[in-house]
This record gives C-alpha cells, structure tokens and sequence, in this order.
C-alpha cells in the first residue's frame, strides 16, 4: 500500500492535482515571503536532537527571536522525515537514513507543525531550507519496491553508496528516469505545501549533474517562488545547475591549519581567492568554524581552534573575509560537548552568555555593512596577524585585523595604514592607528572608516 500511496502522490504532484488533505498538492499559503539575496544570506543550522529536550518542530518557535537577534535570515533544519529502522545505526539511526520523502518524522511533530514554523520564520524575516538526501534512502523506504530505482552490484544486489561505510543506506540509480521524477516531485511537494524555501542538498558531489541541472531547472517552474539551494559539496557545476552556494571545506581546513600548526597566517588570502576567485557573481561559498558534521566527529570549535577567544577570532574570519557564514545551534553559547547525530543532547542554552552577546555584535556589524557582504578584499599579508580591507563602492571601508596566536604579537602596521584614524565597528569608539599594535592572544579588531 505504502508503494502505490507514494506513486498516487508522485502523479498527483506532476499533474498539478489538488485535494483537501494534508499529503497532497495544495497552493502555496498566502504569506508573501521573499528570500534575501545571496549576499546578504547568513544561516543557522538546527539539529533537532539537540535544539531542544523534546526535539519537536514547535520547540523551535520560542527560540526564533534568538535566532534572529544573531543577524540570522536563513534557518536550515536538519532532515525532518521518518528515519529508517532497517540497518540503523546508533541508539535513534541517522536522520539522513530517509524511510520516506513525503512524510514528517512523527518523533519531531507534524506538516502542520512544519508550516507553521516556516510561517513564523517568515513573519520574523527568516526563511527555512530543508536538508534534503537525494543520493540514497532507508532500506525500509517505500522506494525500495522499485530495484532499478537503485544501484545493484554484479548479482544484482542493491548497494550502499560505493566508496562509503553507509550501510544503514541504499544507494540512488541515477540512470532511472522515473526515480528522477518521483524524487523531483518529491522536492517540490515540500515547497507547495509546507512553504520552505529551498533545500540544503547533502551530499551533493555524488549526484550527477544532469539530475541537478533537472531538479532546479522544474523547481524554478514553481510561480511565484524564489528558492535558496545549497550544495553540500564542492564542485564548481554546482553553480552551473542552479545552486546559489555550496561549503567551504578548503577554506576550513586552512583556518584549522593556522590556528593549530602555526601555518603562515597570510596563507589564509591565497585559500580564500582559490574558492572565490573562480564562482559566479551570484554565487557564495558557505563558511563555518563548525556544523552538525564537524561537532559530531570532530569536535566544538572551542575543541578545534583552542577555547572561546580563539573559536571567536575563527568565526571573524568565516564571516567577514566573504561567503555566506553558518551558525551551527550552541555554538552561540560556546557549547563544550560534542553534539552527537544518532542520540539526543539538548544545549544548555544558559551556558557562556557573553559569547551569544558577542556573536550578536559580530553578525550585527556584517549585517550592516554592506563592504563586508560584497567589498573587494585589500590584503596585508602577515605570519601571525590576518588584516584585510573590504571596499564596495562609496561604503565605509571596513579593516578586520585577527591575531591567530595564542600569544601576545606586536603587528608593525603597513604603510597605509600608518597614523589612520577609525571607529570601532563594534562599539563606534573612535580609534587612531599609530605605527604598531599590540595583540593580546587571539584578539581581533573591527574597524570602519568614520
């Protein structure tokens, strides 16, 4: 029954077909929501596990506020679909094992519950993607029915995704034109009925690009919606197909790399004009100093980069060198523990008040300035301090200087910056450079021009 319900659906959703109940394809609500530009797109990502001790979709709604004092305008939950229970793993099985694409994980609340939390966030100015897995399901997914929907070894057997040590998956065929349909049907399906805005799309580097290329270009066909889709991946056709962002991992690694090995700091512009230098105009990296990946397996950002100061300087440069920064829940709060993915941990939302103050400072000063979203990048290359300019049109410039050592550093400033007079981005306190500076360990300044 479940196989014929989902290809009821599937027709139901490419004919255009309406009825009144809450699986089908119904217009989109009347609130009228408009996505922010890339640019301006700073997101925060939520782990339902950990977000709050019931993980229910409507335990996210107290917290929204919150979210948005942190200069947040896109929220992207973490899978919300039924998880499978053939081959799990861990205590609760991974939310990126997808018993089924057109139904809510009955553990974090209902559809109704999902529209409403998108509706809030759009009355506060926020929208919300989806994780969306499209390289592979559950092996207890209705899908499973269709075997050429999968990839199949030389017996055909169906197969995890090769190269992998997902077993609790099954993985995708791609050369299934009719999986292809069902699982773009099964995309918009979400952005009709439940109004999301797009999708944070897992895994993307092992879908073929011809999929995606389909995938956006039918999406797009929605009236009257523009879509946010983010690429978990790294490939530059990402762009070509329709993708507005995809993740920053060189970029994370050669923060880790200078905050942790002493690796020249002014390393940091080359990485930086590697990612940048080659993408679109529309187009932006996403850059994090942590997500749901790197706080389950490696650790908090106070793990990685050395304590709370020194994951602040981190961030600084995530947010303010260029891209789209992620705030992944609790590190807001500086939270110690290592999130896991397949238990529950809810945040102490209590712990390290000042650093949520100092985020909010953070993210305010960039969401003000629009130098820091789309300036060009005047670099003063250095061993131990980062120190750039960002320059757009007739904008106050901004100057980020960060001191990536543990140790107290005496910066000899550049020619041009010699005797120049500033205000604190972060306080407005007038500010006048003499001919050197000296940094406490991991002190960072944000500096713009009166």
């Amino acid at each position: 029954m479940k196989t014929l319900r989902i290809i009821f659906l599937v027709i139901l959703l490419l004919s255009g077909c309406r009825k009144s109940d809450d699986t089908t394809y119904i217009p989109p609500s009347n609130d009228v929501f408009v996505v922010p530009s890339t640019p301006d797109i700073a997101i925060y990502e939520i782990n339902h596990r950990a977000f709050s001790t019931d993980g229910k979709l409507n335990s996210i709604l107290p917290r929204l506020d919150s979210i948005k004092s942190l200069g947040i305008n896109v929220i992207w939950l973490m899978p919300v679909h039924p998880i499978g229970k053939k081959n799990s793993v861990g205590q609760m099985g991974s939310p990126y094992s997808v018993q089924n694409y057109l139904e809510i994980n009955p553990e974090l609340g209902n559809l109704d519950d999902l529209k409403n939390l998108v509706s809030e966030a759009h009355k506060k100015g926020m929208a919300v993607i989806l994780d969306w897995v499209a390289n592979h399901t559950a092996w207890d997914n209705p899908w499973i029915a269709n075997k050429d929907w999968y990839t199949q070894d030389g017996n055909g057997n169906i197969i995890h995704p090769p190269g992998t040590n997902w077993l609790d998956v099954a993985d995708l065929n791609y050369d299934n034109a009719e999986m292809r349909q069902a699982m773009i049907a099964a995309m918009k399906y979400w952005i009709v009925s439940a109004g999301v805005d797009g999708y944070r799309c897992d895994a993307a580097d092992f879908v073929p690009f011809d999929f995606w290329k389909q995938a956006i270009d039918s999406l797009k066909m929605i009236p009257e919606r523009k879509l946010l889709l983010l690429a978990e991946g790294a490939r530059i056709d990402h762009f070509t197909a329709g993708f507005q962002m995809n993740f920053s991992w060189s970029y994370l690694e050669k923060l880790k790399n200078i905050f942790r090995n002493h690796q020249t700091a002014g390393g940091l512009f080359a990485t930086n004009q590697s990612e940048n230098g080659v993408l679109p105009d529309s187009a932006r990296k996403l850059r994090f100093t942590t997500n749901h990946d790197e706080t389950a397996w490696n650790d908090t950002p106070l793990g990685v980069f050395g304590g709370k100061q020194a994951s602040m300087a981190a961030f600084v440069l995530v947010s303010f060198m260029g891209g789209v920064p992620l705030i992944y829940n609790g590190q807001e709060v500086g939270c110690p523990v290592k999130l896991p993915l397949f238990t529950t941990s809810p945040i102490d939302w209590t712990t390290n008040p000042g650093m949520m103050k100092e985020y909010r400072s953070l993210m305010s000063s960039r969401q003000k300035s629009q130098a820091l979203k789309r300036g060009a990048i005047e670099s003063f290359p250095d061993d131990d301090v980062v120190v750039f300019k960002r320059i757009y049109e007739n904008n106050p410039e901004v100057l980020v200087m960060v001191n990536t050592r543990n140790q107290i550093i005496d910066y000899p400033l550049p020619s041009s910056l010699l005797h120049s007079d500033w205000l604190n981005g972060l306080d407005q306190t007038q500010v006048n450079l003499g001919d050197t500076l000296k940094f406490q360990p991991w002190q960072y300044l944000i500096l713009t021009k009166p």
